[in-house]
């Protein structure tokens, strides 16, 4: 079983998108059995708070729900359990790296929209900054695609 942790700031906006996102296709792949995915925070300000409105609305905009999920943050736990960690924009990859508990974590963290999925590098703006969840999720839904792909390859 391969196992996927999207990350962001506080865990309400972009990474739980990409969760939520990054499921619904992994389920429409027939690959649930295979792939775990769930989300967390670099920080604890909004430990226990439900996704963002604007996040909640534009899923629901498009048949998706995040009902039942609340912010956390990442543990070093976290860093031993999962195999991709995978960070919004470039501040979330240099938090991901200072809060590893060990060097060899450091291998697990991915920026979302990288080369390394064969995408130009991007970051996801923030839309708790920008209120653009449109392109939020624009963004999001190009990398969880890219990210699946590379995914699928290594468990067939």
């Amino acid at each position: 079983m391969k196992k996927v942790l999207f990350v962001c700031l506080g865990n309400i906006c972009r990474s739980p998108m990409a969760e939520v996102l990054f499921k619904e296709k992994v389920k429409n792949k027939g690959l649930s059995d295979l792939i775990q995915v769930s989300s967390r925070a670099t920080g604890s300000w909004n430990e226990g708070d439900a996704p963002h409105k604007g996040t909640q609305d534009k899923l629901k905009e498009v048949s998706l729900s995040c009902e039942g999920l609340h912010a956390q943050k990442i543990s070093a736990d976290d860093f031993h359990y999962y195999d991709y960690i995978i960070g919004m924009d470039e501040n979330n990859i240099r938090d991901l790296e200072g809060l590893s508990p060990d060097i060899e974590s450091l291998h697990k963290i991915h920026l979302l929209l990288s080369e390394e999925i064969g995408l130009e590098k991007e970051v996801i703006p923030d839309p708790y900054y920008t209120g653009d969840f449109d392109l939020t999720y624009e963004l999001i839904d190009k990398g969880t695609t890219k990210w699946l792909e590379k995914i699928e390859q290594e468990i067939k």
